[in-house]
This record gives structure tokens, C-alpha cells and sequence, in this order.
């Protein structure tokens, strides 16, 4: 192989000729240095035997925000309207439409804000589709959720976030001899590190290949098999290794930078300090930061939620007959006989109450209670004693006991709108409904329980919320382990904690319920609103 300059710079003017969009739109798209670096060597790159490139996939895995969406508009642009291809395809793929769309949106922002590209473009915006009128070649948008399985001839495919692609079919179809027929195609893959703990998704599959490549050419193995001349990888990030990532100071500055060249220029270092912050006292902060910070491929399923020190810093005694006639939410959890079943009371701010509170019931059967004792490693027995837990006779949980304390609590509070989830809940609900309460159904998902359990922590780290002394909440607050998606979305657990939750999950449907009811009675509850989906 050797290096043609005059190449790399063709490259480099025509993006560093954009402008961008977004944040920074109208600015000129100046490449960084390691984005020159890495648009340099891909396109200056050569055969020895004729001026065709060398390299064939461009791989880069780098941390979110540090501007791999805009530079894959930038080559999309480039090999739309300056490859000297006629009649090529360029395909902007990702795992659903929303993220597939991204980059075009990207591209169609640089496309328009350049007279001399728009000119010769035939923009269909609502097939995400454009078109070079001079050479015929067209980009255009495709996802996994819809795509023809044959006939693509593509002069150049760029992936976005491979990590995310539910399965292998679509990479297979768009590089397997797909570019055969190209004098000389292209695959760029830019993606962030994945969310896979049993290590079988193609995105780690590629990411593998990406690390052995990277690692013969520095001289750390041996074999001609782990090298592969048609590909350039780039890799910004932690180590694979679990045991060496855990040696690392992950609130190394020095580290920051290193896994993004971008920092300080497209991502503040004061929003990594900030979120770092949270880190220090939170594992699914934490597990986020490591994530999507310093791109450490997740070896985990779950991370926990709220620490233990953290909950018990809100404890306060307030008396419940205190409590009658103020404004509240329940959350219900349901169970029949391994679970618990619990109701949380969460009271606002209001007149005479200044802080978030929260009240907990549970209820067990009493037959199961030592069982359950030994089985958790719990005073199920001393807990029924206090109060903590209340024992209801047989062998399941009496759900007409349940609905009885329900609707006495109902009637001592000013109860606003009680949540709770679609499981063993529907013949409940409707008699509670009967009697009076109004009911709504929380979506058991990331979308129907993040926004809430965010609030709570938050609610909990500005010490705006105090709860009573309950060592079974204490307990089940404990063993909350969450799912955490790419969107830094979370939901509890049961089938992956360390053990019954159900208090807790009441307490979020608790808070969902307060969401839904829009309140903000208090300007402490303004927070609520942000990020919630149901």
C-alpha cells in the first residue's frame, strides 16, 4: 500500500467545505485532528497496483457527542456528490427508522446550507431519499424494521450504532458481496461501545475483529488472521477486560480525554464532571458513565438504583395521624405468593408539609413468612411483629384485605389518583373503582417507569424527600437492580435483583401516578415532567 496526499486532501476539503448543523449550524465543519487523521488515511490510502483505495471499511467506535453523526453525514455528502461514482448507492443504516433518519437529517442540513450541492440535488424528504442529479447516485435511508433482502449494488454503506442492530441479517445482506460489482466500495461504521452482556450481538462480533486487528498492527498478538488489509479501525475507549477495566480510575480527567478527542469541543468537560458526580453515588449512574462516557462495552445485565446510604439519609418520623386529610398518590405493587405486596402513600409538598413523604404497607401470607425467612435471609417474623409487614392468614396473599386497608387509607388521606401495574390488578382495580378511587395503569416498561424513578432520586439526592422507618422498604430498596438502555432510560428488575423489590416498585408507580396527575402544586415537582413518556 502506499499513501497519495493529494487524495486525503480531496477528502478533507470537501467535508472541511460543509457547515454544520445542530448546535453549531452555520459554523464551517473544520475537522479535528483525529477526525483528519482518520478521513485522511481511509481515502490517501492506496493499492500499490492501481489508485484505488486500500481500504474498504472504516470502523470507528467512539463515546456519544463527540461527533460521529455529523462526520458520517459529512462522507455520506462525499460519496453522494464527490466519489466520480455514476448511478451509486449510498445507504445510511441503523437499527430502527428514528436513528436511521439522524444522519440524514444531518446531511440535509449541510445540503442546504451549500448553494453549489443543492444546485445539482433532488431532495425527498419524506422517503429520506437524495438524489446527485449530475452523476445519478442517490443516499438513502435504510433500517432493520424494512429492507428488501436482495439487489443492492452499493458503492457505500454507513452503519450507525451497529451495536444496536437486533440481529445479524441486515449487516450480512449490505456487506456480504453486496459491493462486488463497485470498482471500489466503502462501509463505515460508527458506533458507540454496546449494552451486551453475553457477548452475541454482531456489533461485538465486528468489534472483536476491529480489537484483533488493532491489536496485531501494535504488535500485541500473533497470526495473519487477526490483521485484515481492507480494514481501518479505530477504537476510543476502556479495555474489554473486565479485571483491567476495574483497576481503572474512572474519574481520571486524563482518562476523559483519551476516550474522547472531542471533549472540549463538542461535549463540555463540565457535563462529564457533572454526570461524574452522579456516578460517585450511583450504580446505574455510574454504569451509564462507563457506558456511554468512556464506551466500556457493559458486561453486566442490571446495575442498582438508589444506594442504601442514600435512602437512609431520608429517614424521618412523622406520625401518621399527621398525615390524614393532605394530598397524596398510592402505588400499588401486586403479588399472590412468592412476592410481597405493598402500597406506598407519597404525599407532595403542601400546606404543613414542606418535603416529598412517603408511607409503606406490605403484606405476605403468614404461612409462607418463616419459609420466607429462611429462603431471604430476612426477619420476615420480627418484621410482621413491628408492623413492617402484615401477615395475611393462608397461604396467598387475602386480596380483599388489601383492598380493605386500601380503601381506609383512601378515606384518611385526600387520595388524588392511585397507581398501579396490569398484573393480578384488574379485578382489584375495578372494585376499588367502584368504591371511589380513580385508577391508573402503569406500564411495567422503560418508558412508563423511567421518568418516575429518576424523579425519586432526584427527589432523594436534593434531600426533598423523607420516608418512615420500614426495614422491609429499607430491604427492598436494597435489592433493586435496573435495566438501563442507550438512551439512559432505566426500569426495575424483579427476575434480576437480589431480591423482593416490591416496595419500591410500588413506590415508583407511586410517583408515576403524581406524574400523570400533573402535579405541581409545589415548584420542587416541576422536575417531574422532564424526560417522562408514557
Amino acid at each position: 500500500m502506499r499513501f497519495k496526499q493529494s487524495f486525503a486532501d480531496y477528502a478533507i476539503r470537501f467535508v472541511e467545505c460543509l457547515k454544520h448543523g445542530d448546535d453549531f449550524y452555520g459554523q464551517p465543519f473544520l475537522l479535528l485532528d483525529w477526525q483528519k487523521n482518520a478521513v485522511g488515511t481511509f481515502y490517501g490510502t492506496l493499492r500499490d497496483d492501481a489508485d484505488y483505495r486500500q481500504y474498504q471499511y472504516l470502523y470507528l467506535e467512539i463515546p456519544k457527542k463527540n461527533g460521529k453523526s455529523e462526520l458520517a453525514a459529512a462522507l455520506g455528502l462525499f460519496h453522494t456528490f464527490a466519489d466520480e461514482a455514476t448511478y451509486g448507492e449510498v445507504y445510511l443504516v441503523a437499527a430502527d427508522k428514528g436513528n436511521a433518519g439522524i444522519i440524514f437529517s444531518a446531511a440535509l442540513s449541510m445540503l442546504k446550507q451549500c448553494p453549489a450541492l443543492l444546485d445539482r440535488a433532488k431532495v425527498r424528504e419524506s422517503t429520506k431519499e437524495i438524489v446527485d442529479t449530475d452523476s445519478h447516485t442517490k443516499m438513502k435511508v435504510m433500517s432493520s424494521e424494512a429492507y428488501s433482502k436482495h439487489g443492492y449494488k452499493p458503492t457505500c454503506v454507513i452503519f450507525d450504532e451497529l451495536h444496536a442492530q437486533p440481529n445479524r441479517e441486515l449487516w450480512d445482506i449490505m456487506t456480504f458481496g453486496a459491493g462486488s460489482a463497485r470498482k471500489q466500495p466503502v462501509w463505515i461504521v460508527l458506533t458507540t461501545a454496546g449494552d451486551d452482556p453475553d457477548r452475541g450481538s454482531i456489533g461485538w462480533e465486528i468489534h472483536e475483529k476491529a480489537r484483533r486487528i488493532l491489536d496485531y498492527r501494535a504488535g500485541n498478538t500473533d497470526g495473519e488472521n487477526y490483521d485484515n488489509p481492507l480494514w481501518l479501525p479505530y477504537i476510543y475507549g476502556m479495555p474489554d477486560d473486565p479485571e483491567q477495566c476495574a483497576s481503572i480510575d474512572i474519574f481520571d480527567e486524563n482518562l476523559w480525554s483519551r476516550c474522547n478527542p472531542s471533549l472540549g469541543v463538542t461535549i463540555p468537560i463540565e457535563t462529564l464532571r457533572n454526570e461524574a458526580l452522579d456516578a460517585r453515588q450511583s450504580p446505574s449512574a455510574e454504569r451509564l458513565f462507563r457506558w456511554l462516557r468512556l464506551n466500556q462495552w457493559i458486561a453486566v445485565k442490571t446495575a442498582g438504583w438508589l444506594p442504601l446510604p442514600v435512602y437512609d439519609a431520608a429517614e424521618m418520623v412523622i406520625p401518621r395521624e399527621e398525615l390524614e386529610g393532605k394530598r397524596c398518590y398510592f402505588g400499588l405493587d401486586l403479588s399472590s405468593t412468592t412476592d410481597l405486596t405493598a402500597l406506598c402513600c407519597l404525599f407532595p409538598p403542601q400546606e404543613g408539609l414542606d418535603f416529598w413523604y412517603l408511607t409503606f404497607e406490605a403484606w405476605a401470607p403468614a404461612d409462607s413468612l418463616r419459609e420466607r425467612s429462611r429462603r431471604d435471609h430476612i426477619d420476615a417474623e420480627g418484621w410482621a411483629h413491628s408492623g413492617a409487614l402484615t401477615a395475611t392468614p393462608g397461604d396467598c396473599v387475602d386480596y380483599d384485605f388489601v383492598e380493605t386497608r386500601i380503601i381506609e387509607q383512601a378515606k384518611r388521606t385526600r387520595l388524588r389518583l392511585l397507581g398501579t401495574d396490569q398484573w393480578n390488578s384488574r379485578m382489584l382495580t375495578q372494585r376499588l373503582m367502584a368504591a371511589g378511587i380513580e385508577v391508573a395503569e402503569i406500564q411495567q416498561s422503560m418508558s412508563g417507569m423511567s421518568g418516575a424513578m429518576k424523579a425519586l432520586e432526584r427527589l432523594f439526592r436534593r434531600g426533598e424527600l423523607r420516608h418512615e422507618r420500614n426495614p422491609c422498604a429499607r430491604w427492598c430498596f436494597g435489592n433493586v437492580r435496573c435495566a438501563v438502555d442507550g438512551n439512559e432510560n432505566i426500569k426495575p428488575m424483579k427476575n434480576k435483583s437480589t431480591g423482593r423489590i416490591d416496595v419500591a416498585v410500588a413506590t415508583v408507580n407511586a410517583m408515576a401516578a403524581a406524574i400523570i396527575a400533573g402535579e405541581d402544586e409545589d415548584k420542587s415537582a416541576v422536575i417531574l415532567s422532564e424526560g417522562w413518556g408514557l
